[in-house]
């Protein structure tokens, strides 16, 4: 019997990278609800009293970046003395410009079957039988903590939450099976209760035992596995300066936890602020959706899809599907399957998800899969009956 520890982790909607990723989602739902044949390329960075908006943009519409900006850290629930950015101060520099033409002609095509790649790259999707969203069970578990701690801050269960926070989880795996919940660390941004509590050991006192009872408890029983109760909670022992104050942010920084917890592969491209043309967006969640569908049709318990492009060029530069031995088939039939099945030229798979529509906003945080709302087209199981009848 094989026995590891596998963890992920997740981040608040507060956290610095977090917020910049917000802030060029917004920006690019923004410009598609006025454009929906736009090109956009935004990147944010956010440091004490300062949030700098740039990239690549062409659209026949106009854009109110400082509306957006300050919209958004409101929204996260960024304000005076709690981030070290106020949105009634906060100075917003916008250095947007116009996308090279260059690009252009290799991405532009009245065909969608024609329209080329964005940018080369690699792109992997993922999919398991772990959890019913069909995602490994540490990033969903540490997803649904950070989700509980920006939800509990907002209604006001919890109202001395500050915006900024993580959590870490790791789960015991059996055999590639997994059995138990190990170890849930928590870090999170909260008011400065010294003047309350007296000493720096009671504030965490407090504060580790309503997070206990409050975020960790309620989420790891609603996974329904055993779990250690030997919780770390602000380990350093206070976390009263975060945000931007704290820590500078940058968009597309959390990588591993849009995705899987690294759980599987990944391409390296960034997703938030970039139109689905970049196919470091369109072509992750096709590559999501595959896998998932393979998974959903019971085809495979476990699904691997990596997709590769050139820039300017519609046809793959690679395709597979790997079922870790899983597989009711054959890895070589299963990819025969899914090539017939799904369309993965850029153009085409924009359409079939119907990328164009304003939905990134929503991405930001908490996991660009595994929640199933009804804009994240790439999270539907609607094929799985059409990949049963296949075999």
């Amino acid at each position: 019997m094989s026995k590891i520890l596998f963890t992920s982790e997740s981040v608040t909607e507060g956290h610095p990278d977090k917020a910049c990723d917000a802030i060029s989602d917004a920006i690019l739902d923004d410009i598609l609800s006025k454009d929906n044949e736009a090109h956009v390329a935004c990147e944010t960075l956010a440091t004490k009293g300062l949030i700098v908006v740039s990239g690549e943009v062409r659209t026949t519409s106009t854009v109110d970046v400082e509306i957006i900006v300050k919209r958004t850290i409101k929204e996260i629930g960024y304000r005076n003395g709690n981030s070290g950015v106020d949105p009634n101060e906060v100075r917003i520099l916008s250095m947007l410009h116009e996308q090279s033409p260059e690009i252009a002609q290799g991405v532009d095509s009245d065909d969608i079957s024609e329209q080329g790649a964005g940018d080369q790259g690699l792109m992997f999707g993922y999919a398991c039988k772990e959890t019913p969203e069909l995602m490994p069970l540490p990033i969903q578990i540490s997803h649904r903590l950070t989700e509980r701690l920006s939800i509990l801050r907002k209604d006001g269960t919890l109202p001395w939450l500050r915006p900024d926070g993580k959590s870490q989880v790791s789960v015991s795996y059996e055999d590639g099976e997994p059995v138990s919940v190990n170890k849930v660390v928590i870090a999170t941004q909260h008011d400065d209760m010294l003047a309350e509590y007296g000493t720096e050991e009671k504030e965490l006192e407090f504060v580790r035992g309503e997070v206990i009872q409050h975020i960790i408890k309620p989420v790891l029983d609603s996974f329904n596995y055993p779990y250690s109760k030997d919780f770390i909670v602000n380990g350093t022992g206070r976390f009263v300066y975060g945000g931007p104050e704290a820590d500078t942010g940058l968009t597309g920084r959390k990588i591993i936890v849009d995705t899987y917890g690294g759980y599987a592969p990944h391409g390296g491209g960034a997703f938030s602020g970039k139109d689905p043309s970049k196919v470091d967006r369109s072509a992750t969640y096709m590559a999501r959706y595959i896998a998932k569908n393979i998974v959903a049709a019971g085809l495979a318990d476990k699904c691997e899809v990596q997709l590769s492009y050139s820039i300017g060029v519609a046809e793959p530069t690679s395709f597979y599907v790997k079922s870790f031995e899983t597989g009711k088939t054959s890895d070589e039939r299963l990819t025969e399957i899914a090539r017939d099945v799904f369309p993965v030229r850029p153009g085409e798979i924009v359409a079939y998800l119907d990328l164009k529509k304003p939905r990134y906003r929503q991405t930001a945080a908490y996991g660009h899969f595994g929640r199933e709302l009804e804009l994240f087209t790439w999270e539907k199981t609607d094929m799985a009956d059409t990949l049963r009848s296949k075999l």
